[in-house]
């Protein structure tokens, strides 16, 4: 075994163990981190891939975006780990059948052909060719000429899951001040302020005891 297999090797157990702590750290804080340190060994892996663009691009957009975003989201919400594992056993059948259904297909992937010693095809490219060889350029011509429908229905699901979550969250609230925009613009400046003319000077009443001092003071 050489050492890029025994690399593969090792970012692979790696992945695989921080994958399963994702799903059973009783912390979230912890299951996100461990979710980032999943994200570092797929990009590792990309890189034995020799595909560079995507291991990069998977480090700055999930692990420098997306993963910072829901630590913060995590530590602000102050989540409770009891009422989030409340009703576990309850959805667990599903989600066995699930994860059993995800896992045959992966590995009816994998077992259509899949080797660690493959090289890439630029292997065969020598001199000027294998120099000006891109993966950012690749990639972009198979997601934009023979994915292009896959990618149109990912950027659609997509879209829909971000309408649903804004949907799901924008709702009216009893503990929440809500005042109309339109309400705002439409009002005049005689609804906001009025003038009430008063004198300059004004003498005050007295009362019954200031009265009797005053009176006091004069005898």
């Amino acid at each position: 075994m050489d050492v890029k297999t025994g690399l593969f090797y090792f970012f692979s157990i790696v992945l695989l163990f921080a994958a399963f702590r994702v799903i059973t750290a009783r912390n979230p804080v912890y299951a996100v981190l461990y979710l980032v340190l999943a994200f570092f060994q797929a990009s590792a892996l990309w890189l034995l891939l020799k595909a560079e663009f995507l291991a990069i691009a998977l480090v700055l957009v999930y692990v420098g975006a997306v993963m910072v975003l829901f630590l913060f989201v995590v530590m602000m919400l102050d989540i409770d780990g009891k009422v989030s594992r409340e009703g576990f056993w309850k959805h667990f059948p599903l989600a066995a059948v699930v994860g059993v259904l995800i896992a045959l297909e992966m590995a009816a992937v994998l077992m259509g052909g899949f080797r660690v010693n493959e090289e890439p095809h630029t292997a065969a490219l020598v001199g000027k060719a294998a120099r000006e060889f891109s993966n950012t350029r690749e990639l972009g011509k198979l997601l934009y000429s023979q994915f292009l429908y896959p990618l149109e229905v990912a950027a659609a699901i997509l879209l829909v899951g971000m309408i649903a979550a804004i949907a799901l969250t924008l709702r009216s609230r009893k503990d929440s001040k809500h005042m109309n925009p339109a309400d705002q613009v439409a009002v005049k400046a005689k609804d906001r302020m009025s003038v009430i003319k008063m004198a300059s000077t004004q003498t005050r009443p007295l009362d019954d005891s200031a009265a009797a001092q005053i009176a006091e003071n004069k005898a």
